[in-house]
């Protein structure tokens, strides 16, 4: 098998056409033996109700294409929506199946791959939400989003349109990933997330946008008591090697296997 891995897509995965990814000349449209993961922020599972069009063909783009993507969730995705996708098991691991070949992979989950395993864990916090939070159900939400735009605040989200809480991760969902990792002798090859560990949000954050939190903080204790090749993971939007074990990914694909 093949597995290439790339950073957000944010709802536009034009980065996967042959002409850019043209790496998948080669895979002779074996769908179950080539796969791309995308680290969060995948982006086509957005609109509030139902897919949009512009979500059904994208998703139905990436459905034919000669490899299988699968993503984490970030902070830009609408998570109630994607909780009510069928699961499934794929690769030992459980997954939310948006197209027959375009998969959520579950939090906490590790799935075995040609003999290597990958620990996944999406999730991340919003750094534009300092102008607040307002709220879908709120009847006066657009008048209160109009006087922010009006005093030059645009970083404001609207929970269940724009914004959703399930962004960070329940206890429950973190308790999950711990009993997972023993369950495989805290090893693994790769671990997969959108969020940063809070050591490696440091080392890369050069403003106040971003800040530790209790993901950040789990996936330092992660890092700690696993043993893992590779930490890779998107949302600061910036391909940089960390160290030779930590990577972050923007816009760059690279092969895993």
């Amino acid at each position: 098998m093949t597995v290439y891995v790339t950073g957000d897509i944010h709802g536009d995965p034009t980065r996967l056409s042959k002409n850019s990814f043209y790496e998948q000349k080669d895979f002779f449209n074996n769908k179950d033996e080539n796969v791309v993961i995308i680290l969060g922020d995948f982006g086509l599972v957005w609109n509030r109700d139902k897919e949009s069009k512009q979500e059904k063909y994208w998703l139905d783009w990436l459905n034919k294409k000669p490899f299988t993507t699968v993503f984490v969730d970030g902070n830009h995705e609408n998570h109630k929506r994607l909780s009510t996708y069928p699961i499934k098991e794929w690769h030992g691991g459980k997954v939310h199946e948006i197209r027959t070949h375009v998969l959520h992979l579950i939090r906490g989950e590790v799935f075995t791959i040609d003999e290597t395993k990958f620990f996944a864990f999406g999730g991340a916090s919003s750094h534009d939400i300092q102008d607040g939070i307002l709220d879908y159900n709120d009847s006066n939400w657009q008048e209160k989003a109009k006087k922010l735009d009006k005093q030059g605040k645009y970083m404001y989200r609207v929970k269940d349109l724009s914004w959703w809480e399930e962004e960070l991760p329940t206890d429950e969902e973190m308790q999950h990933g711990i009993n997972v990792l023993k369950e495989n002798n805290n090893m693994v090859d790769f671990i997969i997330t959108h969020s940063p560990s809070t050591s490696e949000l440091y080392l890369m954050s050069g403003n106040n946008l971003y800040e530790p939190d209790v993901l950040t903080n789990y996936l330092e204790d992660i890092k700690v008591t696993t043993k893992y090749k590779r930490h890779l993971f998107g949302h600061m939007h910036i391909n940089k090697a960390i160290n030779d074990k930590d990577i972050c990914l923007y816009e760059q694909i690279i092969r895993l296997l």
